[in-house]
């Protein structure tokens, strides 16, 4: 396609743009904003979370300035990746890297001179050799894009010397371009430092949020990864996922390990030649195979949209890694899952892979600056994997947003958990780190407490340990989640090969000081299910399923017959919007979410043949045809062949007015009798129990007690109200000695809780 026939194309606004060559009918927040920006002649520096739509931002003005957009990418296979898709939608673009040959690398030049392309990708590397150097000061650059922009950075976590290159280049050219940087993971820091490096002129700054409300993020500590892993897989048969791990040789153990079990599986990493990594990556690409077991080495600039779970099978180096990665799942907005599977072991291979980094490019004082930010980067994933707080509230505070309350929708956040008292636990295992001298991991000092009866105590003498069985009594599951939270709250560091010893330990001698322990009770772990956000979603039916599978069977032979990744041709969200509205005609087609008019072109009649076809099958169904946006089209959590029974879900707690009669009302409960008294009463095993949530919940909504925040904890205190109605404090002492408070509420409180379980029992039908 030349300039004189992209000019025939008939859009004369970005939104008109959108929908003709993308077939989408409003921009995502921010979008907009960027591209009049650069429309208007300014520099941009954008911020968006992976799947956000940052490729459109720089697309669509591409589209409408006069020269030549040049895109500076990282990667090969990104690069030709998104050049495919865009000469698919009717976006005239090339690239040049390493992987053209001298004549090809020529005849893109010429052909770009001659007006065919509006895009270019190129590899940093390439911009400053004397033919390339060339050819941009002899053509008309409108403006430059800078994708994954943070690797211009040294505050970054994938700092690139190469894209150094950039600056070079612009200051050679005869006209400065308008610049264009976009990232999906950028601290205050990077951002700043994108800003001076690429010396943006007063550009416009865009976060836009780095939320991806359809992705469900979860930690998982499993005793058995592996089986974990095939757990999972058994359950997600038909799903499209990826699996990180952190070193070679776990990619080679886990790929051999899913082989042997008969899962189509492909592996990608540095070790292999570049045809294997090339063919496995296009098995994965085009849905040969659904799962890779990969390094971090593979997904940046692979668009594929369908990815329904990521798992990470080791704990990544930084949070912008993990967000990076785990960012490849749900591009297509539909629900995804996010899964780290957590060991100690973890910590000791990343401080081995970030010693051994490659850092000969580097002069000594930056890679001193490096390598503490590395480390930095590094303690703050490893609380991540520690907290008990909301997961997704961890992710959006390090980024810099501030949210107000949990997001309800993560592993923790569904998880039940019992606040306990455990100072004087916390001082026994910290006198243990002491008398170890720092020597020790884990499992001695553990072991120690326990009054374990191992041979490697005996050997290193930590039976006549002081603290030798002082918590014989505690369960074993309990020390390690204290341990855990020592760590987290800096009480204790994890030095090198996993050695603990002492940190901020000062805190803990004033007497106001606790230690608060959130226990979990793992036997309660929710199923990895997330909750469903929007109200109005509708899940594709097993009859509906039937035809998504028909669409995707066709869009698979498309594929086969173009030598593309079928997702070009639709992706998975587009598709279940087919099968779920069921178009008939091109009108309705076009307003299917992500169908432009050139794809209807080149596809619209097959896929509409095959939805008549289907209708003409299953005539009842032409009466239910689905009346709802695209956004509101999600995808069964776990699509069935055929329609199964679900299991039965046990009901939230409520009570029946007989149950209720049952209540042995006192003077004065806490909260926890209160919990035990409603579990005793209840007769019917398809409710859930009555938990500290359910109670705490109704008093807070009646204004009666509230949440107040002390270094980091939260104390429950009574309202005004609460006091009226004879709620009192207590001071109390534990059994190991240590103060903490208690509410009491009198009995009008303990019937304002069980009148209100009635009521909800009348609305709910038990």
């Amino acid at each position: 396609m030349n300039q004189s026939e992209v000019e025939k194309i008939n859009y004369h606004t970005p939104e008109e743009a959108l929908k003709v060559l993308f077939g989408y009918d409003a921009f995502r927040p921010g979008q907009k904003n960027v591209i009049d920006s650069i429309l208007a002649g300014r520099d941009v520096l954008a911020v968006m979370p992976t799947g956000a739509g940052k490729s459109v931002c720089y697309q669509i003005p591409a589209m409408f300035l006069p020269g030549i957009t040049l895109v500076i990418s990282p990667l090969i296979s990104l690069m030709q990746d998104q050049v495919k898709t865009l000469n698919e939608v009717g976006i005239p673009a090339a690239f040049i890297n390493s992987s053209l040959s001298e004549s090809a690398f020529m005849e893109t030049l010429k052909r770009a001179r001659q007006g065919f392309y509006k895009m270019i990708y190129v590899a940093p590397e390439r911009l400053v050799t004397e033919g390339f150097l060339h050819f941009a000061k002899d053509v008309s650059i409108s403006m430059i894009t800078v994708d994954e922009a943070h690797c211009i950075s040294q505050w970054g976590q994938d700092f690139r010397p190469s894209y150094m290159k950039i600056v070079e280049f612009v200051r050679q050219l005869p006209q400065r371009p308008i610049i264009s940087a976009f990232t999906a993971t950028a601290t205050e820091h990077v951002r700043e430092d994108i800003v001076c490096t690429l010396g943006l002129n007063n550009p416009f700054c865009l976060v836009t949020g780095f939320d991806r409300e359809n992705l469900f993020f979860q930690v998982e500590k499993p005793k058995n990864k592996d089986q974990y892993i095939l757990d999972y897989l058994s359950e997600h048969a038909k799903e499209s996922g990826i699996i990180y791990c952190a070193t070679r040789k776990n990619v080679d153990n886990l790929y051999e390990l899913l082989k042997s079990k008969g899962i189509l599986v492909a592996k990608y990493h540095a070790g292999l030649s570049a045809s294997e990594r090339k063919k496995m990556q296009d098995d994965f690409v085009f849905d040969y195979i659904n799962v890779i077991v990969a390094t971090n080495a593979f997904g940046m600039g692979i668009d594929k949209s369908n990815v329904r779970f990521v798992i990470h099978y080791n704990m990544p180096q930084s949070m912008e890694n993990y967000y990076q990665e785990a960012g490849r799942a749900g591009r297509d907005g539909a629900d995804a899952k996010c899964i780290l599977l957590f060991s100690p072991q973890d910590i000791a291979i990343n401080r081995f892979l970030l010693e051994h980094k490659e850092t000969s490019e580097l002069d000594m004082e930056d890679l001193e600056t490096i390598k503490e930010r590395d480390l930095k980067r590094l303690q703050a994933m490893e609380r991540y994997c520690y907290t008990t707080e909301c997961l997704r509230n961890y992710i959006l505070r390090y980024f810099g947003e501030n949210p107000q309350k949990p997001c309800e929708d993560c592993g923790n956040c569904l998880r039940e958990f019992e606040t306990r008292d455990m100072t004087n636990e916390a001082k026994q295992i910290i006198n243990c780190v002491f008398e170890a001298k720092g020597r020790y991991g884990r499992t001695i000092i553990i072991d120690t407490v326990l009054g374990a009866k191992t041979a490697r105590l005996e050997e290193i003498g930590a039976m006549h340990f002081r603290t030798y069985g002082v918590l014989a009594k505690t369960n074993k599951n309990l020390v390690k989640r204290l341990l855990d939270q020592l760590i987290a709250e800096k009480y204790l560091v994890v030095g090198a090969y996993q050695v603990i010893s002492l940190g901020e330990i000062q805190r803990l001698k004033n007497d106001d000081a606790h230690v608060l322990v959130k226990i979990t009770d793992e036997d309660k772990m929710p199923e990895k299910t997330p909750k469903k956000k929007a109200n109005k979603t509708v899940t594709l039916t097993s009859s509906g399923y039937k035809l998504f599978e028909k669409l995707r069977a066709l869009r698979l032979e498309l594929a086969r017959e173009e030598n593309m990744p079928p997702y070009i041709i639709f992706n998975d969200k587009t598709l279940m919007e087919m099968a779920a509205k069921m178009p008939t005609s091109h009108t309705e087609l076009l307003n299917i979410s992500g169908v432009g008019e050139r794809k209807y072109e080149k596809y619209g009649e097959k896929f509409l043949g095959l939805i008549k076809e289907w209708m003409k099958e299953n005539p009842d169904l032409a009466e239910h045809k689905v009346a709802v946006s695209e956004s509101d089209v999600v995808l069964s959590e776990k699509l069935p062949e055929k329609p199964r029974k679900r299991k039965s879900r046990k009901m939230d707690f409520v009570l029946t007015e007989a149950e209720a009669l049952e209540f042995q009302y006192a003077d004065f409960y806490n909260i926890s009798s209160i919990r035990d008294e409603l579990n005793r009463i209840c007769k019917n095993d398809d409710r859930k129990k009555a938990t500290f949530r359910i109670i705490t919940t109704f008093l807070i909504s009646e204004d009666l007690i509230f949440e107040q925040e002390n270094e980091g904890r939260l104390f429950k205190v009574q309202t005004e109200k609460g006091l009226a109605l004879g709620i009192k404090t207590i001071e109390k002492v534990s059994e190991r000695g240590n103060a903490y408070t208690q509410l009491l509420y009198p009995e009008n409180v303990q019937k304002m809780i069980v009148n209100h379980l009635v009521e909800l029992g009348k609305t709910m039908e038990i």
